[in-house]
């Protein structure tokens, strides 16, 4: 598959604003390859398709921002699906590299991205409808952010908004979808504890990666095939907080001051052994002092690999507000 883009930047700063001089022109070339419903999952999803696509695009501002290279692998699902026709909406996340960042000597403006190499997140949504039996046509819109996920200073990142155009050709031969009736499932209660690491930056463009980390308890309920809904606790410690709270007036450390604690709740949609979580904490007990917000964000992509074993990634923010990833491990059983 090929697509051109035509977009624009969404700025969350007035000085991003300032420095976009022209719309973003885009193009990507795309393997994707279709399930045939060989499980429940497949059929329940209406046949997803998953693929990687190598992705170009200008910023806006070539002298300040650059341009953009991205390589990602990419889900998509569908709302309703036809012979001829159908919509559908498609997650993608990977690695970008863009050829201009932040210099306090040559490049002082761009205080958008701090590092060559970031982390690229696409959504879309689509229309695709056939042409012949082997060409498909698709159009629709997509959002598209890249950022260092705070591994670098400064990392404000870029939002952009594209409407997009592609042709689709089908290699070999196209097998009917299997249809079969999709068992009930028994509702269960999970239960996870797992401990997650990660890294950050600063805010005051330090070179050092401070070392923070997560205890979490969690219950799921599962009683419906794709949705799952939870609660939790959380403990956090960063380290950087010392360093931070160094920089601000009238401010003073204690050793506690590197820990805060909260509880959650969580949104989980699954496909088979994966899952894509949205959690929205609030902070009890120890408070954070690097933020003021009382609420936190995670995003989290998660892999239960064995019957009781899992692995996860995730962000952790507050709201729009990025402040670093961490890899988790954790024990998880089901009654």
């Amino acid at each position: 598959m090929v697509k051109w883009n035509q977009g624009w930047l969404i700025p969350e700063y007035s000085n991003i604003s300032y420095l976009s001089q022209s719309t973003l022109k885009s193009a990507e070339i795309t393997w994707l390859k279709r399930t045939l419903g060989k499980t429940p999952t497949e059929q329940l999803y209406r046949y997803p398709e998953y693929g990687f696509t190598l992705f170009y695009s200008s910023l806006g501002n070539r002298k300040v921002f650059g341009q953009e290279l991205a390589l990602y692998p990419f889900f998509r699902t569908y709302f309703f699906r036809r012979k001829s026709c159908a919509f559908y909406h498609q997650f993608g996340f990977g690695f970008g590299y863009t050829n201009r960042r932040f210099d306090i000597e040559s490049n002082p403006t761009n205080i958008a991205v701090g590092s060559h190499f970031n982390m690229h997140f696409d959504y879309q949504l689509g229309y695709k409808f056939n042409l012949s039996t082997k060409l498909q046509a698709e159009t629709g819109v997509r959002f598209s952010h890249f950022s260092n996920a705070n591994m670098a200073e400064p990392n404000l990142g870029l939002n952009m908004l594209y409407l997009h155009a592609g042709i689709a050709k089908s290699i070999g031969k196209q097998e009917d979808f299997i249809r079969s009736e999709i068992p009930k499932l028994r509702p269960s209660h999970e239960f996870a504890f797992i401990y997650a690491v990660g890294g950050k930056h600063t805010r005051a463009l330090q070179s050092t990666i401070y070392f923070t980390s997560s205890l979490s308890a969690e219950y799921t309920y599962r009683a419906l095939h794709r949705f799952f809904f939870g609660t939790g606790i959380d403990l956090f410690y960063d380290s950087s907080t010392k360093t931070e709270l160094s920089v601000k007036p009238n401010s003073t450390f204690q050793p506690r001051d590197n820990f805060s604690s909260g509880i959650h709740l969580s949104q989980e949609i699954a496909y088979g052994n994966f899952s894509f979580i949205l959690q929205e904490g609030w902070y009890l007990g120890l408070r954070n002092r690097l933020h003021p917000s009382k609420m936190y964000n995670r995003g989290i992509i998660r892999w239960r690999c064995t019957p009781n074993f899992l692995v996860h990634i995730t962000m952790k923010s507050h709201l729009h507000i990025l402040d670093y990833p961490e890899l988790g491990f954790g024990y998880y059983f089901k009654r």
